[in-house]
């Protein structure tokens, strides 16, 4: 890909960001952009960067640590969106500023554990499953209000919103439903927990809908980067 090609789909993603704020009547800016570049290599990553982008998102630890080894020269926020796997928490922990995708609380507590004493407090996400997908990740949103609680209490993270990946919107009677119900249940958990400023969902397919229902960030890979190499 080209970085003449970059920037025109970044260009072409941002518009559509800024259109969906203005019809939803939120203010310009109010929704940040994540650049998903997982299977996507760092000089990928340089060109887009040199396009603005600052923020990343990465779904397999070990790969995420050899790109973020090969573009250390850049100022990159690193965010985990996959499923985290406990033998890879000490390397999300070192190199992360977020962590999108934490369901359990014995993960939340080896992330505490291991994030370095120099770095600043983890800001981590709640991955709530807001379908009920037997196949997806994520914590019930009856169950959310304990956990959040209990991983609220440790050191060294923040609690900073919730993060979905609803089921595909072409099976969605209403697209917007999953969006609204995640935003309602932020809602709930932000008055224990004021915190709670983030609603990271919607991606490439439906960034609209999830914009009009209070999307702070969008994960967007495919409509930047094309179409994934694996």
């Amino acid at each position: 890909m080209t970085p003449t090609e970059i920037a025109t789909n970044i260009s072409e993603v941002t518009a559509r960001i800024r259109a969906a704020e203005d019809a939803a009547g939120r203010p310009a800016g109010a929704v940040s952009l994540l650049a998903v570049s997982k299977t996507k290599p760092p000089a990928l990553i340089r060109l887009a960067y040199a396009q603005g982008l600052t923020a990343f998102g990465e779904n397999y630890a070990q790969e995420m640590a050899e790109k973020a080894r090969a573009v250390a020269d850049l100022n990159i926020s690193w965010h985990f969106i996959g499923p985290i796997q406990s033998n890879k928490t000490a390397v999300i922990a070192e190199i992360c500023d977020w962590v999108h995708s934490v369901d359990r609380l014995k993960i939340a507590q080896r992330l505490s554990q291991q994030r370095p004493s120099d770095r600043e407090p983890l800001n981590l996400l709640l991955q709530i499953n807001i379908s009920g997908e037997d196949t997806k990740a994520g914590v019930s949103p009856a169950a959310a209000p304990a956990l959040i609680d209990q991983i609220a209490a440790l050191p060294n993270l923040i609690v900073r919103g919730l993060m979905a990946i609803p089921a595909p919107a072409s099976t969605r009677t209403d697209p917007q439903a999953p969006f609204r119900a995640l935003r309602l249940l932020q809602e709930q958990l932000a008055v224990s927990h004021p915190n709670l400023d983030t609603l990271s969902m919607g991606m490439s397919a439906d960034l609209e809908a999830a914009i009009a229902e209070g999307a702070t960030l969008v994960r967007v890979g495919t409509d930047i980067f094309g179409a994934r190499y694996n």
